[in-house]
């Protein structure tokens, strides 16, 4: 029987949940060697229309959920400071004008004295498939800046390619591109990246694992 992730209760329990805990499933994709790195970067550029080839950061994370695209990604567009599958009491949420075209991401945003980590500004959102899209391809792209990860964000979610070995009917990948504080040659990258990757990547395992959860239950129920 699915269930979906149990809520947060404070900073503590989000450290837990996202940050100590092991995610059940694994979702970075490998990226470092040189070869596959140029091989994301085509496909993110076909597929977003966006170049990620000057970032000295390339983070990206999938997952497959068994539920109906369509679902993933209007669950994707309620995100905000309820989202059970997001750090809110750690990062939260703030909908700048109540839409998702502008986020400010808050350090302890709901216990008073925010600190702005960064904010996110949508740059190209497509809520439906285009008229070629095989896969049923949807996304949102966002360019980042206001701190240190200055660059751009995509969430995209496609349908299974079953000759990839896609067992799940739709695929949901989590792309990051950025260069600390603007500058690709920032002198101390070397030594805050590997910190900042382990952080982000146990993070951002740990959030599709639950946003796999909360689709995956609403479908069950759905179906019910």
């Amino acid at each position: 029987m699915h269930e979906p992730p149990t809520r947060s209760e404070g900073i503590f329990h989000d450290l837990s949940l996202f940050l100590a805990r092991r995610p059940a499933i694994e979702t970075l994709m490998e990226v470092e060697d040189a070869e596959i790195r140029e091989d994301f970067t085509e496909r993110i550029r076909q597929r977003l229309g966006i170049s990620v080839e000057d970032y000295a950061v390339l983070n990206v994370h999938c997952i497959g959920i068994e539920a109906p695209l369509r679902l993933i990604f209007e669950e994707l567009f309620t995100w905000n400071r309820a989202s059970v599958w997001w750090p809110n009491h750690l990062a939260t949420v703030h909908r700048t004008d109540g839409t998702l075209d502008r986020v400010r991401i808050l350090v302890f945003g709901t216990h008073g004295g925010p600190v702005e980590l960064f904010r996110l500004h949508a740059v190209r959102v497509r809520r439906d498939p285009g008229p070629t899209d095989l896969d049923n391809a949807r996304y949102v792209v966002y360019e980042t800046s206001g701190g240190y990860p200055i660059g751009v964000f995509g969430m995209f979610v496609r349908s299974r390619i079953a000759d990839r070995g896609e067992k799940e009917r739709s695929q949901v990948f989590f792309a990051v591109g950025f260069n600390f504080y603007g500058k690709k040659d920032w002198p101390h990258r070397r030594v805050i990246n590997p910190i900042w990757e382990a952080v982000h990547n146990r993070a951002s395992a740990n959030i599709l694992n639950r946003l796999k959860q909360v689709c995956e239950a609403t479908y069950a129920r759905l179906e019910a």
